[in-house]
């Protein structure tokens, strides 16, 4: 992903809003990106799910069907917080940025 150093904030909030509305799992969140024009592979996504719940925004749980396993993610209070402050945050710089 070109600039990515840029940009992983706002995948970050993408996945804290989708998985507050519900539960969402990698390969989801993955397509979902892709509609916005982020390219994730899931070498990239899976850390940054990793590193988001080890930071307390997201919380997992995993589904077994048969053999294969899925695990889905929701949105912490303490992530919810977090994505409430972005958006204002997101709010005030877009204000700002677009005059």
């Amino acid at each position: 992903m070109k600039f990515k150093d840029l940009l992983t904030g706002f995948v970050r909030l993408h996945i804290l809003h989708h998985a507050a509305e519900q539960e969402i799992y990698g390969q989801w969140i993955i397509d979902e990106l892709g509609r916005h024009g982020y390219r994730l592979s899931p070498g990239t996504l899976y850390p940054l799910l990793n590193a988001m719940e080890k930071r307390g925004y997201l919380k997992s749980r995993k589904q077994h069907d048969g053999r294969t396993a899925r695990k889905f993610y929701r949105a912490t209070p303490l992530g919810r917080k977090g994505l409430a402050l972005a958006k204002l945050r997101l709010k005030e710089f877009t204000g700002e940025a677009m005059k």
